[in-house]
């Protein structure tokens, strides 16, 4: 047979032939590999490798393990259960970025309001530099002092403007978050207004006015997002926000951090792990990378206290924080940061677990 395709195989299409689609609510238009490569390449030799470095998220075992950092494009999900340092996690995620100077960071918090979370950075603030030091003699100020500092700084101010940078046990860590304040854009989540939709647009909007600067988003937490209208379950709710989320990491270049809370089997569980994550199978198949926190004398093996009380005393001091999942790395991994809840930070240099812990892995993505 000659002049033509063999039957029911199709042409090899043109290479320069036009591939597109409006479909009203955007335009679908395949590339080719070589088209791809030849825009790498033109990015590579103007130096915009932004797409390609890593976002450090300044928590030194977990950017080891994540190959430098958070990229664009990832969903990063940090689960657990109460009182185990996701928000505390997540913020000092937010001020290492913003103080690297590398990526302005939209922190969107439906739990606490912004004079809460200012308090929290104040007091991070304060004890980071002295970390593992946090006695007093070193400027170290608890979260609950610096509220009481507010408190008199206002009382002495009498009629006159108040000024916390004068308060000698606060401007220590205003003059810090002085430094990096300008990066990090607090805002309070809204039942009605903070929808995926409008989390994009936001974003949008400031990249129009601020150029090409690279952005971290945080979501704090998840299961907060709404819906408009609220759909029947919380499942079909749940799939929907982190596919918006995924989406917005992909289509923005936008690395993305959510908080994502746990459910009843996982609050009742030995051990939390990733498939006790609230709402959807979704959550585990759309994101890159899930971190999940333990507190460690929960779930180190009974062996390794049973005959030291001091040692199991000590365990109640650290965190582990396990990589669940790593598309661009190991998983499996458990490492420990040493927590200083009444500063609202984790000791940054962390540690990989050398005890072993409870229930081995029982589900993989």
């Amino acid at each position: 047979m000659t002049g033509g395709t063999k039957s029911g195989a199709a042409a090899p299409a043109k290479a320069d032939a036009a591939w597109s689609l409006d479909t009203g609510a955007g335009t679908m238009a395949p590339r080719t590999a070589l088209e791809v490569l030849a825009d790498v390449r033109a990015k590579v030799a103007t130096g915009e490798l932004a797409d390609y470095e890593p976002i450090p998220l300044g928590m030194a075992p977990l950017d080891r393990m994540l190959g430098g950092g958070i990229r664009p494009g990832e969903l990063l999900l940090i689960g657990g259960a109460q009182g185990t340092g996701k928000t505390t996690l997540a913020l000092q995620m937010a001020r290492n970025v913003a103080a690297s100077g590398q990526a302005y960071v939209l922190y969107v918090n439906f739990e606490h309001d912004d004079a809460d979370m200012l308090n929290r950075l104040i007091s991070l603030e304060s004890v980071l530099p002295h970390l593992p030091n946090t006695k007093p003699s070193t400027g170290a100020v608890k979260i609950t002092d610096v509220r009481s500092e507010v408190i008199r700084s206002w009382a002495r101010a009498g009629d006159e403007e108040i000024d916390l940078s004068k308060n000698p046990r606060l401007k220590p860590a205003l003059d810090r978050i002085a430094r990096y304040g300008g990066n990090l854009y607090l805002l309070r989540g809204s039942a009605t207004a903070s929808t995926v939709e409008n989390v994009r647009d936001l974003i949008r909007l400031h990249r129009e006015k601020s150029g090409e600067q690279r952005i971290l988003l945080i979501i704090d937490y998840m299961q907060k997002v709404p819906q408009i209208p609220e759909p029947p379950s919380e499942s079909e709710k749940v799939t929907y926000v982190v596919n918006g989320l995924k989406d917005i990491a992909l289509t923005e270049r936008i690395p993305t951090i959510a908080i994502v809370a746990a459910d009843k089997e996982g609050l009742k569980a030995a051990r939390l792990r990733n498939h006790h994550l609230r709402g959807s199978s979704a959550i585990n198949y759309e994101a890159d990378i899930i971190l999940i926190l333990n507190e460690k004398y929960q779930i180190v093996a009974k062996v390794n206290i049973e005959f030291n009380p001091y040692q199991a005393q000590r365990f109640r001091d650290w965190i582990v924080c396990s990589i669940e999942k790593n598309r661009s790395g190991a998983d499996n991994v458990d490492v420990e940061f040493h927590k200083h809840f009444d500063f609202s930070c984790f000791d940054p240099t962390g540690r990989p677990v050398q005890e072993k812990l409870i229930e081995e892995r029982l589900y993989n993505d």
